[in-house]
């Protein structure tokens, strides 16, 4: 690999909210990895701050030129430029959008488990979440599409928030998925909002499908938010692009993040992101595979030492989905244990709500010795677990 990322990196007192712990805690938890980005990257930061002058900026054309190219290059979808409006992250964009395309006391259906912020953009904004809980086999999930169906068709729902690809579970959905989706939601007249923050994770040979690409009916109803912050680590750049090709839909959506002042960009956040579209693609590439091999690292030993958690197959994301229901009954419980007893931070599926209750989730953006590490306490912990277990059953 040209890249070297089994170098470890120290960021204890470098005021990061994933390495804010005890010095004996191991943080596998928020998806932030612990690589320095692409050189490319920090090359162009570091030539923009020489200038030594941080005044407010513009969205300049070389922004929408690099969102384009890549998306045309890496995804085989044309984005036009006007459809691209700059927002100062995924989660501001996708909490405007929630305010400004439903109306108060609307029901917002997300597929659960998923990402956690969702239900705090829908719920603050006082609007409902509404669960069309995807359907776990214990190897796999699918979407329940007769449930999918019957809650769409309900009168106050007026947006669905997808995930694509789908945190935590991993899971990318096929174009077949997608494309009922879209013809379920413009049937009933429900907008698609889609997360697509970790389209770019996946693994080598996999790709996602991106949902304005499917069809007439997912371009026509379909508001994208999409970043370089996930796949280049670039969350504190705050930068990201909301994609929206109806006119009149991209029109409430500009509205929104104007007015909610979130469209306008810092000093760095053009540049990283330009530098990340336009020079780290190589890059990317070797990460996507390194992360590949950490997943498998973990794959193995969890099959000959921790049978109990069952890893689930995924092929995005290098966040794992962890099912401990063999161990523990709640995740919630488990996790703490694992962090009191061994320092080990990972996060518990509860939060992610659906099934969450049965999984852990773990962080492997991180060099595989880390990995190791955490597998270690993992294994560490699990087997105290259970002893103390056995113990207050036989009491």
């Amino acid at each position: 690999m040209k890249y070297n990322f089994d170098v470890l990196t120290d960021r204890r007192n470098s005021d990061s909210l994933k390495w804010d712990v005890a010095e004996n805690e191991l943080p596998m938890w928020v998806a932030d990895m612990d690589f320095r980005t692409a050189p490319g990257i920090i090359e162009a930061v570091q030539k923009r701050a020489a200038t030594g002058i941080y005044g407010y900026g513009i969205v300049p054309d070389r922004w929408y030129d690099a969102i384009i190219s890549w998306w045309e290059g890496r995804h085989g979808i044309r984005f036009e430029k006007e459809w691209l409006s700059f927002c100062t992250g995924v989660v501001p964009a996708i909490s405007s959008i929630v305010k400004r395309v439903t109306n108060l006391g609307d029901r917002v259906l997300v597929q659960t488990p998923v990402y956690d912020i969702f239900f705090h953009s829908i719920e603050n904004a006082g609007r409902t979440v509404l669960e069309n809980k995807l359907l776990y086999d214990g190897e796999s999930y699918r979407i329940d599409f007769d449930d999918l169906e019957k809650k769409l068709s309900q009168p106050l729902t007026t947006m669905m928030i997808l995930c694509n690809p789908h945190n935590p579970v991993g899971k990318i959905w096929t174009r077949e998925e997608l494309e009922k989706i879209g013809a379920l939601c413009k049937k009933y007249g429900v907008t698609v909002l889609s997360d697509e923050i970790h389209c770019d994770l996946t693994d080598p040979g996999f790709s996602y499908t991106p949902f304005l690409s499917v069809s007439e009916d997912c371009r026509a109803n379909g508001i994208v938010c999409i970043a370089a912050s996930k796949a280049f680590n670039l969350a504190g750049m705050q930068s990201a692009a909301v994609v929206v090709s109806d006119p009149l839909l991209r029109n409430k959506v500009v509205r929104g993040i104007n007015s909610d002042e979130v469209a306008e960009p810092n000093c760095f956040a053009v540049e990283s992101t330009v530098a990340a579209f336009t020079l780290g693609g190589e890059w990317l590439d070797e990460l996507r595979a390194y992360l590949c091999a950490n997943k498998a690292l973990v794959y193995d030993y969890l099959r000959q030492e921790i049978p109990g958690i069952k890893p689930l197959a995924q092929h995005a994301t290098y966040l794992l989905w962890l099912d401990c229901s063999a161990i523990a009954e709640d995740s919630d419980v488990l996790s703490a244990f694992l962090r009191s007893e061994t320092g080990l931070y990972v996060t518990a599926g509860t939060q992610y709500r659906g099934n969450g209750k049965q999984f852990l989730r773990m962080n492997v953006a991180c060099p595989a010795s880390r990995v190791r590490d955490g597998l270690a306490r993992l294994k560490a912990g699990t087997d105290a677990f259970l002893r103390e277990s056995t113990c207050r059953r036989n009491r």
